[in-house]
């Protein structure tokens, strides 16, 4: 289950990338459109800006935009910049140790099938599309 980081920072994106401007959007004006608390939005937009998904200007034209097109963003990488890795279980994580069950384990196929699943599904969505 993702958390309302990772579903905000979704938001906060597609709200950017349909604003279809070059200008800095105050995050006062997208916490307006999404219905999401200001001050909860800026904990979010700072680790997109940290993770170079966003760039941000203070001052009077300040607020926050978009580093690329919408098109050149996945839905997958907006997760797991808010989220960690995508991994349905924790022996899939990218730093789990190595599980001394992995060789007779009757699910292990299961969950990297998933995990294969739901990583193509979110790496082939596009900003673009959930933005038009």
């Amino acid at each position: 289950m993702f958390s309302t980081k990772g579903r905000y920072a979704i938001r906060i994106m597609i709200d950017l990338a349909q604003q279809d401007t070059e200008d800095y959007i105050p995050l006062k004006d997208i916490a307006e459109r999404q219905g999401i608390s200001k001050k909860y939005l800026e904990i979010i937009a700072k680790e997109l800006v940290r993770s170079k998904l966003l760039t941000g200007a203070s001052g009077k034209h300040g607020g926050y935009k978009l580093t690329r097109a919408p098109e050149d963003y996945t839905i997958g990488e907006i997760i797991e910049t808010m989220e960690g890795p995508i991994a349905p279980v924790a022996c899939l994580a990218p730093d789990a140790e190595a599980c001394p069950r992995s060789d007779s384990c009757k699910t292990l196929s299961m969950w990297k099938e998933f995990q294969t699943l739901e990583r193509d599904f979110f790496y082939g969505k596009k900003l673009s599309d959930l933005s038009r």
